[in-house]
């Protein structure tokens, strides 16, 4: 019996050494496959369950359970559950009283990261209202646009947005839109204040049958993409999105003794959906800050005992800039989720910090596909198991980035790429894996779907970014395609930059797109530009046009003056020989411009201030 034992002790050591030898994941992908299927059971369990059981009734089972445990840190104060629910509970009579809301009315919200955000869209999801989450960055025609399409009939602004709401008023007040600001007073007529309403409202508990008709397909919120062409498009986010995003904290190993730390903007899917609605899920306390800030990164981290932090490229490259520090190992961060990071500033951010397990994902706001890589491995986004497959089937397709459209065969299907190459990457919508759209707009959801890819008939969603998965299934991302550029963590139409630089009246075309900076993550925004008959370049008209309708992120830093724009045979302007020529003035013979924010005009750009760019003197 000794020898039997000793046998199949010995036996089972070698299968161990084996699989760890052969199959170094083995161990990562057999929890992760566990831990996929308990959340997709809970998921169904949602989605068949009467009546429906939506995040706003966890965050009222949290409320019951831990009713003074802090879900809030924000500025020096402190929020319990309790008194956020209580909060929510004014704004929502408050609502009612004054705008007389009812269940599937869509209010906007256009505010910063601040605890108002959190108890305004609660106090929206307590009378079954969707909120659509506006960019606080956007101003004039972006900002009436994402308005509209969403349908809303009222718009609630934070004080310091004052001044762009005031912008669009006129055209407000026109379409008959109530508009609220959160402020005890305000002399502007069609602003009404909001703030006294709502401290004069009750904090008694709102009826659930005032939500009675929400089910798991309802409409949640509105997140704005800015997609492939055009102004941004409100993304239709259901309770069922709303739900698997949630789980993405678990799916990270998040617990509930665990304090997540959220810079990001909440208008975001990221902040929004990982951050905040994560954080609901698993019942534990957020510190929310109004922006992000590298210098006060570490600080508020040891301060608040956090341990799950959130990031995308850019803050993560922010922090490794900063000046080094004997105590930069000394806080209690484990997990890092987000996405966007280069291996060079993923690899340096681990030697600087510690061992953090960096969560790279890769999904759209959109979307019906996304990965996560939950081994951590320097470099890729995600890592494919056949159970990821079975609930969301996708494949990878061949794509002419010269005709910016997926290779098909003579049967008129889609090629599947190899391994290792970079295609387009393409999620079927089934039942498990929906595209729902874009609200109001038809055209553009369209154009997200793709038809006849593996056999006569199918559907896909087209992501619109490249991707390619090597023979150890990580998935690494390449590049996007189609009229869209990434920078400071944010997608730019590059139409609608490309309207805008028209409105200059020297201009007569512009082509838009993104160009990379070494040492940066993304791309910047760069214009081949024509010129009317007989007009010269006038800096100053060109910046006051991206100055007053951009947002920072979006304006074009560097201008290339051509006689004629190239375009394809089918009267498309050719980007990819731009791309590659970049912004050098050396290799460049075409007059160049820099955007000088300083000077607030575009100056020649010269060899001097692209070596400065380079060595990061000057600041993108």
């Amino acid at each position: 019996m000794y020898l039997w034992l000793t046998a199949l002790a010995g036996l089972a050591i070698l299968c161990f050494f084996y699989i760890r030898a052969h199959f170094p994941y083995f161990s990562a992908d057999f929890w992760t496959v566990l831990r996929s299927v308990r959340l997709g059971l809970r998921l169904l369990k949602y989605k068949r369950i009467k009546p429906f059981y939506s995040i706003l009734d966890c965050f009222l089972d949290a409320v019951k359970s831990h009713p003074d445990k802090v879900f809030l840190h924000f500025e020096g104060r402190s929020y319990t559950y309790g008194e956020v629910d209580k909060q929510s509970n004014k704004v929502s009579r408050a609502l009612q009283a004054e705008i007389g809301l009812k269940e599937g009315d869509v209010v906007a919200l256009f505010m910063a990261n601040e605890p108002s955000f959190v108890w305004t869209w609660l106090g929206l999801a307590k009378l079954g209202c969707p909120a659509a989450l506006l960019n606080f960055n956007i101003r004039s025609k972006s900002l009436l646009h994402c308005f509209s399409c969403c349908g809303a009939k009222v718009i609630i602004a934070s004080p310091e947005l004052q001044g762009a709401v005031e912008e669009v008023l006129p055209t407000l007040r026109e379409q008959g839109i109530s508009v609220y600001l959160l402020s005890e007073s305000c002399s502007v007529p069609g602003i009404n204040a909001f703030s006294d309403k709502i401290s004069q409202a009750s904090d008694q508990p709102m009826s659930r049958d005032l939500r009675a008709n929400i089910h798991i397909r309802s409409t949640a919120i509105y997140i704005y993409t800015s997609g492939t062409t055009g102004l941004p498009k409100a993304a239709v986010v259901t309770h069922e999105r709303v739900w698997a995003s949630s789980f993405l904290q678990t799916a990270c190993g998040v617990t509930t003794d665990d304090v997540v730390y959220i810079n990001l903007p909440l208008y975001h899917s990221a902040g929004f959906l990982i951050g905040l609605i994560g954080g609901i899920e698993r019942g534990i306390t957020i510190v929310l800050r109004r922006k992000f800030s590298a210098s006060q990164f570490w600080d508020d981290c040891r301060k608040h005992d956090v341990t799950v932090m959130q990031y995308i490229g850019e803050t993560m490259r922010y922090l490794c800039n900063t000046p080094k520090k004997e105590n930069e190992k000394n806080h209690k961060v484990r997990i890092a989720i987000g996405n966007g990071v280069r291996p060079d500033v993923w690899s340096e951010f681990l030697h600087r910090f510690g061992d953090i397990k960096v969560k790279e994902l890769y999904a759209a706001t959109e979307g019906n596909i996304g990965f996560i890589n939950y081994t951590s491995k320097i470099g890729a986004v995600g890592r494919v198991n056949f159970v990821h497959k079975f609930f969301f089937p996708f494949t990878v397709i061949k794509f002419d980035i010269e005709k910016e459209e997926p290779v098909r065969n003579s049967a008129g299907l889609c090629i599947k790429a190899a391994v290792g190459e970079t295609g387009l990457l393409v999620g079927k919508v089934t039942q498990r894996s929906p595209f729902v759209g874009y609200a109001g707009n038809k055209e553009q959801t369209e154009k997200k779907r793709l038809r006849d890819v593996m056999k006569k008939g199918d559907l896909y969603f087209n992501s619109g970014d490249l991707l390619r998965i090597d023979s150890d299934n990580f998935v690494y991302f390449q590049d996007r395609v189609g009229d869209t550029f990434r920078w400071k963590g944010e997608n730019v139409a590059t139409s609608e930059v490309a309207d805008i630089l028209t409105m200059a009246y020297c201009i007569l075309e512009a082509n838009v797109y993104g160009v990379k900076v070494e040492g940066h993550e993304g791309r910047i925004g760069m214009a081949a530009l024509t010129l009317k008959e007989g007009q010269d370049f006038d800096c100053s008209d060109a910046y006051k046009q991206v100055a007053t309708y951009l947002p920072a992120y979006a304006r074009p830093r560097f201008i290339r003056i051509q006689p004629a724009l190239e375009m394809t045979g089918t009267f498309k302007m050719r980007k990819v020989k731009l791309v590659e020529e970049g912004f050098n003035p050396a290799q460049i013979k075409d007059p160049l411009y820099f955007l000088d924010p300083e000077k607030k005009t575009y100056i020649p750009m010269t060899e001097e201030i692209y070596r400065a760019i380079a060595s990061m003197e000057i600041k993108l």
